[in-house]
């Protein structure tokens, strides 16, 4: 699978490019995001090598590890998509670029204090419990305006937009019942904050779907590393 991560990469770009075709959207205002977890560094190097930037981290330290063995990559945008407990937030705001699982104000204030002043502000979405599913992480709906208007307050971050995962479903139309009541959130949040260009929804399972209904960031690993190790 390794020798495949370039062809693999332009195979997803390509599908991308059909549903915004088909969603009469602009393809180039929906982001690749490489899921990288669990993956070797070699494999992150040979996706680079091929022209991809962007790369997403579940775990700490083994997102951390491989930022520092990059470094001299300045180039790459490292995102935290992974659940963050309190004990492990100095990390990620020293050294990623995004956090998409933001879902609570103590870490969102973390986050800020922990950010180095020198350092560009941290782009954070808020992740969202879309279906208020109980085994998922993720604000519920009704809680998101408040939890916006307090992250307001932290001049280190800078709140991009919403992130969900919504509940499994290979049927198109139970994927678009929830990305709709995303969208539609986002669309609210946009109206009270000018910033708001980021809907980070859509999996390989889901990328229609979730461009159909404004993705901007769509997360896809195992189509372009192989199965998780």
């Amino acid at each position: 699978m390794t020798n495949h991560i370039a062809e693999n990469i332009l195979t997803v770009r390509d599908q991308i490019e059909q549903c915004a075709l088909q969603a009469g959207r602009d393809a180039n205002n929906i982001e690749l995001l490489a899921v990288s977890k669990t993956k070797p560094v070699s494999d992150i190097i040979i996706a680079y090598e091929a022209g991809h930037r962007s790369f997403g981290e579940n775990y700490v330290q083994e997102g951390v590890d491989k930022i520092a063995e990059l470094k001299h990559l300045s180039d790459i945008s490292w995102h935290f998509i992974g659940p963050l407990q309190s004990n492990k937030s100095r990390l990620v705001a020293e050294n990623f670029d995004w956090v998409h699982s933001v879902d609570r104000f103590k870490i969102a204030k973390r986050l800020n204090d922990q950010r180095h002043n020198y350092a560009s502000q941290l782009n954070i979405c808020i992740q969202v419990n879309i279906d208020e599913e109980e085994t998922k992480a993720g604000v519920l709906p009704h809680q998101l305006m408040p939890l916006l208007s307090d992250c307001e307050k932290l001049n280190r971050l800078c709140v991009r937009g919403l992130m969900a995962i919504p509940k499994a479903s290979k049927v198109k139309s139970e994927q678009l019942a929830s990305f709709k009541k995303v969208q539609a959130l986002f669309a609210t949040c946009q109206q009270k904050y000018p910033q708001f260009d980021t809907l980070s929804v859509g999996m390989s399972g889901d990328i229609a779907a979730a461009i159909e209904c404004g993705s901007t960031i769509v997360r896809v690993g195992t189509a372009i590393f192989g199965a998780r190790d």
